[in-house]
């Protein structure tokens, strides 16, 4: 990556909030994951790096996270690492058919209509004929 394409990585991650966090466990599989999918999703990521209880300093995590996850280190002030990586659809669409179509509850979802007052008191009089009195009557001034 050029200085120039870094330059304006920076330039966008600015308005950027950290979305992931990295504490006292350090780098786990569970975080890369997490911060695999999200890569996926926005290409561009601040990870906020707990400086009293992390086992390492910001710069090895990037360092790390660049490494395993095939991300370019854009920055790291402080606390803050912004990595970058260009969404690769190929990749993605594997990833989702290793993972399946969904779970067996996603794919259960049945469609729920919403009625609204008038056709549910037309249902009511169709069951009952006697529900028609139950309509507030119209006082016309």
């Amino acid at each position: 990556m050029t200085s120039k394409e870094r330059a304006y990585w920076r330039g966008q991650a600015n308005s950027l909030e950290p979305i992931i966090q990295i504490g006292k466990e350090g780098i786990s599989d569970n975080l890369i994951t997490q911060i695999d999918d999200t890569l996926d999703v926005r290409e561009l990521i601040k990870i906020r790096v707990h400086l009293e209880t992390a086992p390492l300093s910001p710069r090895e995590f990037a360092d790390k996270l660049g490494e395993v996850l095939g991300a370019d280190v854009i920055q790291v002030i402080g606390g803050i690492i912004v990595l970058y990586r260009k969404a690769d659809k190929e990749r993605i669409a594997e990833k989702k058919k290793k993972r399946g179509s969904g779970t067996a509850k996603a794919t259960a979802k049945k469609k729920v209509k919403i009625k609204g007052k008038r056709q549910r008191q037309r249902e009511k009089e169709a069951k009952n004929p006697y529900a028609v009195y139950d309509r507030p009557k119209f006082r016309g001034r």
